[in-house]
């Protein structure tokens, strides 16, 4: 397993690089075939996945099970507690064959709006012709967000992704914190120059920056906080 995390994330703790605002944790990981997470327990946490490549095997102590794959969005609410694996091993699920590529995944948490709910999951797709045309809310709490793909219990975070071409640009949300992560390709971010794969930006105060791809890419956005002139 490879894993590059934007935050403090377990034993590699940095006091000065805990969150950004109400994100805790945006893990890219790598696992290879067999290899995974075992089961481990969560509490008051909202957890969303977002499969690059391969896909990964989801179990959890509520009883869900399930693959998850590119254009699959994924949604577990930790609330009171709940365990869960994941692991790259399809074939225990579908009964095929053992396969040998790797699973690609970035998985980021957000602070709930409340305390002790209780365990949920969530899982829908997300069509690749729609994430094409620009940013697409794939996980939201905001009461006005009503198409996100799946529902996150915190009013104030609303996950976002796009799939651009060379030379297409996105508006990034304008609010009090966005972050965002380049997961595949390479773009200019207005104001500051070039990105490429793996690289994060984390804006304050942000008024809507445009990106645009210098190369075929997907961004991973999250609009964190109240939005401006709510």
């Amino acid at each position: 397993m490879h894993a590059r995390h934007s935050f403090s994330f377990g034993e590699h703790y940095d006091p000065a690089n805990v969150r950004f605002g109400l994100l805790v944790a945006s893990n890219d990981d790598v696992v290879a075939p067999g290899a995974g997470f075992g089961a481990h327990l969560h509490r008051d946490m909202e957890i969303v996945t977002w499969v690059l490549s391969g896909s990964l095997v989801h179990r959890d102590s509520d009883g869900h099970s399930g693959l998850i794959y590119p254009g699959l969005a994924q949604r577990m609410t930790a609330g009171t507690g709940i365990v869960h694996s994941e692991t790259n091993d399809s074939w225990r699920v579908t009964g095929g064959e053992s396969h040998a590529r790797p699973v690609r995944f970035v998985q980021m948490w957000v602070t709930p709006d409340a305390q002790s709910y209780a365990p949920s999951y969530q899982q829908a797709e997300v069509e690749d012709a729609r994430l094409r045309e620009g940013l697409v809310p794939v996980a939201s709490g905001a009461p006005e967000q009503t198409d996100a793909a799946v529902r996150i219990g915190q009013r104030y975070a609303t996950f976002s992704v796009a799939r651009m071409s060379a030379g297409q640009a996105v508006q990034l949300p304008a609010a009090v914190s966005v972050h965002l992560f380049v997961a595949v390709g390479e773009l200019t971010l207005e104001g500051f120059g070039p990105l490429a794969e793996g690289d994060a930006a984390r804006l304050s105060d942000a008024s809507g920056e445009r990106v645009t791809a210098t190369a075929a890419c997907e961004i991973l956005v999250w609009e964190l906080g109240t939005p401006r002139g709510s």
